[in-house]
């Protein structure tokens, strides 16, 4: 008996358990459902689905809010100044299931459900000003930041404001603002009757990034609470998609993760073509999984040599930056960037591959494994390196499931998910290649899941070097951006909606659609919301560095300060997938 004929669908469980609080099933061009609950139920239903259920729903993968004030098509849905909804994944059933809340400003907690919902429901604070009936902080923003950015009537360019002028009065008051008392966050001062240190580990650090804090309370060498503190690289990202044309943005999307290149576009135009009706040709489709995998490489890595950095070992960085370069001369030939190509389009990719891409993979593909070989030499069989990440900053499955962890920190754990293989996208599934996993969950195996990956991703590109089809790279299909050069030159019609698409933007249907790949760091989710116009209502970004770094307090406590070093390089985050 399958798992679908054992067990009863989410959705059917959650209406027999709770009956008319299920207001509505929100007919959707997604692949899952979409649930409107009662408020009286959010917080059962949730811990139900979490708790409850069988093959229950682990992974709280995002919590967001819409504000509806100025929305002109949602047939069929409750009445609501401020949606909020949860994405829920059970790796059981490889199934999602989308619950949404009709608030008017006030909403039940499941931060009690879902520990990793606590950063969520402050961004949504923070964001929109929901009230969850808890003390929230901000945490993108600035305690003396007015309003909330994400609402419609919050402005979104600087011009729109007076001309900003810091007087000694603000100064001081924003120098106020970034004192933390650990009294004011419930954290402890003293151990056993001795006094902490308190001490400001960033943002001004090279590990952390430069745009990273994280408040620790010391006992000597020992951490024995860390508070983390982001917001200090916020940009606003989701805020100028609904100020782009659904085209335009394709750039913003390089720089959600700046070391990503295309794999951030590609979630995004899943979501837009799902809502267009488009099919990607298979050439494109291939072309776009091979610059995935290959950026994919270029951040690995990157991680796999400031990682041995992060520990003592100052050499292996600069070989691995001899091989990115490489890499990057490739990329750099075939979409004309290096870090932020902005090469994908609605319904495929903006041009064809150039004359001699294949010899040029190929040289790639020759050189790699040699020097992967050698990398895991330097790293990985380093007793320096083993001695420093063997058994430290471990976690198990079920505790990176709670806090929202998923790609490599998940599968070092021995989880098996990744959603090339799960659930495939862009012709995934026409690719032979292992998912590696590592067992303790510790650094080391989070190093490890790395460095294995690389050789899979190398696979990958070898099936598109020697199966690349011929054909368009882009869906012929009215709404793909910008149509073929050649027939406008040919084809009045053609140059009319080139026109059109340029000066004004494509017209994307009303509706709603969800694009999700496995990204280098874990699940990136683009969840969009299209009001029937030629900019986003609404773009909801998922990235898994935000999820990751808020397990930050369960980990370290423990650890000494070079330890908390170590483990927050292995989480491989980047604070523009933070602080978007």
């Amino acid at each position: 008996m399958s798992l679908d004929q054992a067990i009863p669908d989410a959705h059917q469980a959650l209406r027999a358990r709770f009956g008319a609080a299920i207001q509505a099933e929100q007919a959707t061009g997604e692949t899952f459902p979409v649930l409107w609950l009662d408020a009286s139920v959010w917080e059962a239903a949730h811990r139900f689905l979490r708790e409850e259920i069988a093959a229950p729903f682990p992974l709280l993968a995002d919590l967001w809010a819409i504000d509806e004030s100025l929305r002109q098509h949602r047939p069929g849905q409750p009445a609501s100044r401020i949606t909020l909804c949860s994405h829920l994944v059970s790796l059981a059933r490889n199934a999602d299931l989308r619950l949404k809340l009709a608030t008017h400003g006030r909403a039940p907690s499941i931060a009690g459900v879902y520990a990793n919902a606590d950063w969520y429901e402050r961004e949504a604070h923070d964001m929109f000003g929901l009230d969850f009936g808890r003390e929230t902080r901000r945490i993108l923003m600035p305690p003396t930041w007015e309003g909330h950015p994400l609402l419609k009537t919050h402005y979104a360019r600087a011009t729109e404001k007076p001309p900003f002028v810091l007087t000694d009065r603000l100064f001081e008051a924003e120098e106020r603002a970034t004192i933390t008392d650990p009294d004011l966050l419930g954290l402890p001062k003293l151990r056993d009757g001795e006094e902490l240190m308190v001490l400001n580990f960033g943002p001004h650090h090279p590990s952390t990034h430069g745009v990273f804090r994280i408040l620790l309370g010391l006992d000597g060498e020992e951490v024995v609470w860390a508070w983390p503190d982001i917001g200090y690289h916020h940009r606003g990202a989701e805020k100028m998609a609904e100020r782009q044309t659904w085209h335009g943005f394709i750039p913003y999307c390089d720089r959600i993760d700046y070391l990503g290149g295309v794999i951030s576009e590609l979630p995004y135009l899943l979501a837009v073509e799902r809502l267009c009706g488009i099919t990607v040709p298979p050439r494109a489709q291939m072309i776009r999984v091979m610059l995935c995998e290959f950026y994919r490489i270029m951040n690995h890595l990157l991680f796999y040599g400031t990682m041995a950095q992060d520990v003592g070992a100052m050499s292996p960085v600069f070989y691995m930056f001899t091989d990115r370069e490489k890499g990057h001369e490739i990329l750099n030939a075939i979409t004309g960037a290096r870090m932020h190509p902005a090469f994908f389009r609605i319904g495929g990719v903006a041009m064809d591959l150039p004359t001699g891409w294949d010899a040029m993979v190929r040289g790639f593909l020759d050189w790699m494994p040699a020097r992967l070989d050698e990398n895991e030499r330097m790293v990985l069989r380093s007793e320096l390196f083993r001695a420093r990440t063997v058994g430290v900053g471990a976690y198990d499955t079920d505790t990176a499931l709670t806090w929202g962890t998923t790609g490599p920190g998940l599968r070092a754990t021995g989880c098996d998910w990744d959603l090339r293989k799960l659930r495939p996208y862009s012709g995934y599934e026409q690719f032979e290649f292992e998912v590696p996993l590592g067992q303790r969950g510790d650094i080391f195996d989070r190093t490890r899941v790395r460095a294995d990956e690389m050789r899979e991703s190398l696979k990958i590109i070898r099936q598109c070097l020697e199966n690349m089809p011929e054909g368009a790279v882009k869906a012929d299909h009215p709404l793909t951006t910008p149509p073929p050069r050649g027939a406008m030159q040919k084809d009045i019609e053609t140059l009319i909606a080139h026109f059109l698409q340029s000066s004004w933007g494509t017209v994307v249907p009303a509706g709603e659609a969800t694009g999700q790949i496995e990204g280098h760091r874990g699940l990136t989710q683009y969840a969009i919301v299209s009001d029937g116009g030629t900019q986003s209502y609404r773009t909801r970004i998922r990235t898994p560095s935000f999820a990751h770094l808020q397990m930050i307090p369960k980990i370290v406590p423990g650890m000494t300060v070079a330890d908390l070093v170590a483990h927050i390089a292995s989480i491989d985050f980047v604070m523009s997938d933070v602080d978007r």
